[in-house]
């Protein structure tokens, strides 16, 4: 269960104010049907993370113990400091015309690909197992993170203390990287 918890933190706390977490608000302005919003997030994220973590296992495969901690270790830095750049989503993106789980699968999956949500999906699978924990806690963190914006819109996202998520997120994967320097992986 340890994957798993730290897995949904993590995630969840690098989400706030993230693009995807800003798509999640234009979508639900857009459509205002929050129940096809959430499962085209479910949808994206299962197949994204699942992608992502299973890419993440493979590499831990790949390097020695040593090389893996250390490539972990400074991945998990590098997001640290990415966390605390804050995202925007452009005005001009154009969202798809269809439906809205159609247009909030693709988008999300999209919005999704190196992302730092992915990236960490990837650092946490190459750390952490069984596998299914890293992925579910990754998708749940996303979830978190998002489907209160979906259904509170404006209101909520206005509320949000941003930069302190950011450094929050910042200061946990800092930890990461502290620990697997320290300890190394597994």
């Amino acid at each position: 269960m340890h994957a798993l918890l730290v897995s949904t933190g993590t995630v969840a706390l690098a989400e706030i104010g993230d693009k995807t977490q800003l798509l999640a608000l234009l979508l639900a302005a857009r459509f205002r049907k929050p129940w096809p919003i959430a499962w085209g997030i479910l949808t994206a994220t299962l197949v994204n993370h699942a992608i992502s973590a299973w890419f993440g296992a493979e590499i831990s495969e790949w390097l020695s113990p040593e090389v893996l901690r250390w490539v972990v270790a400074g991945s998990f830095l590098a997001v640290a400091l990415w966390t605390l750049k804050p995202d925007t989503l452009d005005e001009n993106e154009k969202l798809p015309a269809h439906g809205a789980f159609i247009a909030t699968t693709i988008a999300f999956f999209l919005a999704e690909i190196g992302d730092k949500t992915q990236v960490a999906t990837v650092l946490l699978a190459a750390k952490y197992t069984p596998l299914w924990q890293v992925i579910t806690g990754t998708t749940l963190g996303m979830l978190i993170a998002n489907l209160p914006v979906v259904w509170l819109g404006h209101r909520f996202a206005d509320r949000l203390p941003l930069k302190l998520a950011r450094t929050v997120a910042a200061v946990v994967f800092l930890a990461l990287a502290a620990w697997v320097a320290m300890y190394g992986i597994g």
